[in-house]
């Protein structure tokens, strides 16, 4: 088989194995829609806290939405309390379109962890069980309305998967994805993602593929007379397209998923994908980068106001111009704009200019 092919996640079926993972601060639907559009094959949203839904948060509603032009995305949410996962799930079904739920059992950050979510549940994997069954149960015996991509109220007909991203245990010395992962077998999971990563190492370290290839030799072997296939993908130190065929060959995961490498970056997809199927790829010039930044700055507008979108796109556009001759001079302009006019008067006095804008 390729490494580059299409992926099945119970009833869904994607038409690569190129990723982008939930990046808390960076994948709201402008970003993801860049990246779709640079060949992402499957994108998740920022995590959705479950309690937070529940209480009716509109920015958490906001979180939710779709990207016009991706034709799937999951939507993850984070929680401790099995009941408020499950009434979650069946917000998110109820509220947005989106083709599959995943559950965060990986966030390392200490106000995630101390409400029995994210990493936490890696210590303990029994209750990693509750929290999926719970959600896997509330999907499958959902009886309401779901909205449609074209905004119609529809019935709930094609039972949508529930996945779990987790780590490789709390610490070095409590390694527990082997029994995360039975748990997530046992409760109905249709996927999951390992991040090569302890709750301790945060993001620091090199992730472990090795113990990658252990958890996707274990999930074959567990689900070898499963009637439908369990994937798992990997997550942890993918930068390039080079690291993404290692991680394929190597670990022989179903899916690569991109996170950091892809900030400032979502070319990676369209590199990664001519690499994976012809064994060469193209550099992407700095006018094309910008020019997807700018793009992306333009949904943000739509979605947040210019004055959040413009603050949120400092960070942004110094990603985009990293390796930019003369860029350590441009990224003290950027990080002082306000306003898309600023932004454009930026790059047009940027020597030589690299960005033609629309009259």
């Amino acid at each position: 088989m390729s490494l580059y092919h299409p992926v099945h996640i119970g009833s869904l079926t994607l038409d690569g194995n190129l990723f982008l993972a939930p990046v808390a601060g960076y994948s709201d639907r402008a970003f993801r829609s860049i990246c779709r559009e640079c060949g992402a094959n499957f994108a998740y949203t920022e995590m959705v806290s479950a309690e937070a839904l529940t209480r009716g948060s509109g920015k958490t509603e906001e979180l939710m939405k779709r990207a016009p032009n991706e034709d799937q995305y999951a939507v993850q949410i984070f929680g401790g309390k099995p009941e408020t996962m499950a009434n979650a799930a069946r917000l998110v079904l109820e509220r947005t379109s989106c083709e599959c739920i995943d559950i965060n059992g990986g966030c390392p950050v200490p106000k995630i962890i101390k409400t029995n979510a994210g990493s936490s549940l890696t210590r303990d994997p029994e209750h990693l069980y509750d929290i999926v069954s719970a959600v896997v149960k509330a999907v499958k015996n959902y009886e309401g309305k779901r909205i449609n991509r074209a905004g119609d109220v529809v019935p709930y007909e094609i039972e949508i998967p529930v996945t779990v991203k987790f780590r490789l245990g709390w610490d070095s010395e409590h390694i527990t994805w082997k029994e995360c992962a039975e748990a997530a077998i046992q409760a109905g999971a249709s996927a999951m993602t390992l991040h090569g990563r302890t709750r301790a190492q945060g993001y620091e370290g090199k992730a472990d593929w090795h113990a990658l290839a252990e958890l996707v030799a274990f999930v074959r072997k567990e689900t070898a007379d499963a009637p439908q296939k369990i994937p798992v993908f990997g997550s942890g130190d993918a930068f390039t397209p080079e690291d993404a065929k290692r991680m394929l060959e190597e670990t022989g995961c179903d899916a690569v998923m991109f996170a950091r490498g892809a900030m400032g970056n979502p070319f990676l997809f369209t590199q990664t994908h001519d690499f994976l199927a012809t064994g060469k790829m193209h550099d992407i010039d700095a006018r094309t980068r910008i020019d997807a930044g700018f793009r992306e700055l333009d949904l943000l507008v739509a979605d947040r106001g210019e004055k959040s979108a413009c603050l949120e796109m400092r960070k942004r556009f110094c990603a985009y111009s990293k390796g930019l001759n003369g860029g350590g001079a441009l990224r003290k302009q950027l990080v002082q704009a306000e306003t898309v006019v600023q932004f454009r008067e930026i790059f047009t006095g940027f020597p030589p200019s690299i960005v033609k804008f629309p009259k």
